[in-house]
């Protein structure tokens, strides 16, 4: 749904802001720029930037539209450590070091927060995304991923087989990943799996450490 002004609004974010604002707030370091890749529609942004001071909340979006709903919450509801969108896309690495305006942000960013992309994107985003995240994050920066996930194969339940079926049918390049291969993924990368959070509609919160 879009609201009169740009803004995108989106039902499962007020489900599940308060559950993921609730890990944030118990693995996020206690200061520095989290930088929040595919923020859709910006109301987890708007919600959890002034929740979280006095960190810094890098907003980014790559795709055109949901940008401007991420200008449009922000000017409808401003804080002073949110910042307006980057236009990040993921599928490469090189989204990590083809400009310089990652070493622009004060303070430094030590920590990435990515909600309910991994499974909306090809593999090829997820393999950008974590990849890109070794070449940003200090030693100690946190990863934080959420959505859902099969775990052994396996779809956990129901709902989640047949969410992954509508979202194969739309792009055949997307789908519910399976849990152990994004830990490969991460662990390739230079990441350590800190915890595996249930979370609300079957969702899963993966928390990394860099090392």
């Amino acid at each position: 749904m879009r609201l009169p002004d740009n803004r995108k609004y989106a039902p499962a974010v007020q489900r599940n802001r308060e559950p993921i604002l609730e890990i944030l707030e118990q693995v996020l370091p206690s200061q520095g720029t989290i930088l929040e890749i595919s923020s859709g529609t910006g109301e987890h942004a708007v919600f959890f930037a002034p929740r979280l001071r006095p960190r810094i909340w890098q907003t980014s979006e790559p795709d055109v539209r949901s940008r401007e709903s991420v200008v449009a919450w922000i000017k409808n509801s401003p804080t002073d450590n949110l910042y307006f969108p980057l236009d990040i896309d993921v599928s490469s690495t090189e989204w990590a070091v083809k400009s310089d305006r990652f070493l622009k942000l004060v303070p430094p960013i030590n920590a990435i927060v990515n909600i309910n992309m991994i499974h909306i994107a090809p593999w090829i985003a997820c393999l950008g995304l974590i990849g890109g995240a070794n070449l940003i994050l200090p030693t100690g920066g946190i990863l934080y991923l959420y959505g859902p996930y099969k775990q052994g194969q396996k779809h956990t339940t129901s709902s989640n087989e047949a969410f992954d079926i509508s979202l194969r049918a739309q792009n055949p390049e997307w789908g519910v990943r399976n849990l152990e291969d994004v830990i490969a993924v991460a662990s390739k990368e230079n990441f350590n799996l800190l915890g595996i959070y249930n979370m609300p509609a079957n969702n899963l919160s993966l928390v990394f450490q860099h090392q």
